[in-house]
């Protein structure tokens, strides 16, 4: 009962740590859980496991852990973000590894992955380092599509949400260029 108490103790924190950046950021929490039940069932979809879904569920929460670093100017600006405060937002996947680093829990080391690269891009051209295909590790290619197609469905204070069809042709279109075309929503 105690480790089981431990286990649960620590991924409600994980959880919380994870709504906290959304809270920073205008959201109502939800968004992380939708997104991570996402990357569950991508996860499963791709063959890699039930271990490795329940912990991509649990991980892909702090997934945007590092906005807390970001300044309210940016992260609250009700418009469009300029050239220098995009590089600003930007930095927040390396301020999210930062907070991540150096735990030693499977879990821990793969809300660090995602953290890192979730918004890196097949093609090569996302951030924080401009990787490309399979040197995004996998938790981080899947984290992108559920993290982007949640957005896509959201509304947001400058657009409506998208109609489910939408999003999942969105999706498509960017197999290959922003997501992993071997990975499919929908």
């Amino acid at each position: 009962p105690r480790n089981r108490d431990l286990e649960s103790a620590r991924l409600d924190i994980i959880h919380h740590l994870g709504r906290a950046a959304e809270y920073r950021d205008n959201e109502t929490g939800t968004h992380v859980m939708r997104m991570s039940r996402s990357c569950q069932s991508l996860a499963l979809a791709a063959g890699l496991g039930e271990a490795f879904g329940e912990c991509i569920l649990n991980a892909s929460p702090m997934h945007d852990i590092g906005k807390i670093g970001i300044p309210d100017a940016i992260l609250l600006k009700p418009g469009k973000l300029d050239a220098a405060e995009w590089e600003i937002m930007k930095t927040h996947a390396v301020i999210g590894g930062d907070i991540l680093r150096d735990f030693n829990s499977d879990l821990t080391r793969m809300a660090h992955s995602i953290a890192l690269t979730h918004h890196e891009k097949w093609d090569g051209s996302g951030y924080p380092y401009g990787l490309r295909g399979e040197e995004i590790p996998i938790e981080g290619r899947i984290s992108a599509i559920s993290d982007v197609f949640d957005a896509l469905m959201s509304a947001r204070p400058y657009k409506k949400a998208w109609p489910v069809e939408d999003a999942i042709r969105f999706i498509g279109e960017q197999a290959g260029r922003h997501f992993d075309p071997r990975l499919e929503i929908g």
